[in-house]
Parts: structure tokens; sequence; C-alpha cells
């Protein structure tokens, strides 16, 4: 009984972080394509929000897994391995509850 609450409390405090990660690539994607725009008001508390819950395990990946350098550009493989792993957490949450 008590695990199967805290599976279910880790999997939407999984989704709100999965959810968060999508935020990010939309907000990622935005500054590639629209260099001069910037997010204000409520979209820069959004914006703000998604990095700052995003950022360390990203970053974690990618000490560990650095961006692969190909010519001009980096593949950052950090912010997929993250999605990846949040998804599979959701559906261990899933099994368990």
């Amino acid at each position: 009984m008590i695990v199967s609450i805290i599976a279910s409390v880790l999997y939407y405090v999984l989704l709100v972080f999965l959810l968060a990660m999508w935020a990010r690539f939309i907000f990622d994607w935005v500054r590639v394509l629209s260099r001069n725009w910037r997010p204000k008001g409520f979209l820069l508390v959004v914006a703000e929000a998604s990095y700052t819950v995003t950022d360390p395990p990203i970053r974690a990946i990618r000490k560990i897994i650095p961006p692969l350098r190909i010519g001009g550009a980096a593949i950052d493989f950090g912010w997929t391995i993250v999605l990846i792993a949040c998804i599979i957490l959701m559906q261990i949450m899933v099994a368990i509850a």
C-alpha cells in the first residue's frame, strides 16, 4: 500500500519533470530558429523553471558523455539520455503502482 502510494507520487513528479524537459526542448529550438527572441512575462518564468529543474541532470550526463564534435557542430546526447531515463523510470513506477 505505502509502496504503491510512493510509486504513484514519484510517477507524477517524473511526469512534471518530463514536461519540463519538453518545455526546455521547445525553448532551445525557438532560440536556435530566432536568435533575437527572449521570453518575457509568464514564458520567462516557465523557461527559468524548466532550465533550473532540468539543468543538473543534463550537466551530469554531459560530464560523463561530452558532446560529439562533428566539424563545426556538436551533437549533445545529454537531453536525450535524461529523457529516456525519465521515461524508463516512469514505466517502472507504473509497474510498481
